[in-house]
């Protein structure tokens, strides 16, 4: 049977989970303004939302939301009591979802960020061009902040995950999604780590078109105390453990 042609997206939501991210938040919230600002620009008839998932947070973090948030109806929060990644971004998508026609999701784009990450000017315009292009999902490229990892752990983690296009890699911190086909595949299961592999195997197992690309690089914390259990900084402690000690 051959694939309907897909719709030009007309709406974007972006949401970013946020557990007590304070240190982090303000620079990421002002990188998406940035790049919602570039979308509204380049494409002046696509709406754009962003919702924080505000998940056990007893720092700051609320504050510094609604401060970035004041005055900009683009920018929403919502509170919950989960401690999940997966459930976390699954809860602001659904929310976002519960809000439009169901005939929306086919040209609406669901984006997912950290809050401890950095999104280039571009990200939103960048993923509307791919998406328009016939991508259902994309998947980012990320890089640890130099500024904020040992020099050792990035040349290795460098090693390991070169910059280039249709790459492996799968990161919630730079991904992107037609809201119809996350409906279709079930959507981010309810698990502290590797929600969004297991989001993109059931992808591509429904045949949707899946795009790694490296053009929309998000620079992304280099702390190596774990949020999650099996998380990016988890990984990067591996990476450390493994390299001999600065002499």
């Amino acid at each position: 049977m051959t694939r309907p042609a897909p719709q030009d997206i007309r709406s974007v939501v972006v949401v970013m989970p946020a557990h007590n991210e304070d240190r982090h938040i303000g620079p990421a919230l002002a990188a998406l303004k940035t790049a919602a600002n570039a979308l509204q620009r380049e494409h002046p008839g696509i709406t754009a939302s962003i919702t924080v998932v505000l998940d056990s947070c007893t720092d700051r973090s609320a504050d510094i939301t609604a401060m970035h948030a004041s005055g900009d109806p683009r920018f929403g929060a919502v509170s919950v009591n989960l401690r999940s990644t997966g459930a976390s971004r699954d809860s602001g998508i659904r929310a976002a979802l519960d809000r439009m026609p169901a005939d929306g999701t086919a040209n609406t784009w669901l984006a997912t960020t950290d809050a401890d990450s950095i999104v280039p000017e571009h990200w939103l315009v960048r993923q509307v061009e791919l998406a328009n292009a016939g991508a259902d999902a994309i998947l980012g490229s990320v890089e640890p902040d130099p500024n904020d990892v040992d020099p050792t752990v990035l040349g290795r983690w460098l090693e390991l995950h070169p910059f280039r296009e249709d790459h492996p890699h799968i990161y919630g911190a730079n991904f992107g999604v037609r809201a119809s086909a996350y409906v279709a595949a079930g959507g981010f299961p309810t698990l502290r780590a590797h929600e969004d592999r297991i989001l993109v195997d059931r992808l591509r197992r429904h045949g949707f078109a899946v795009t790694a690309t490296d053009t929309t690089r998000v620079v992304t914390s280099g702390r190596m105390q774990a949020r999650a259990p099996e998380g990016f900084a988890a990984y990067l402690r591996t990476l450390g453990a493994g390299l001999p000690a600065a002499g």
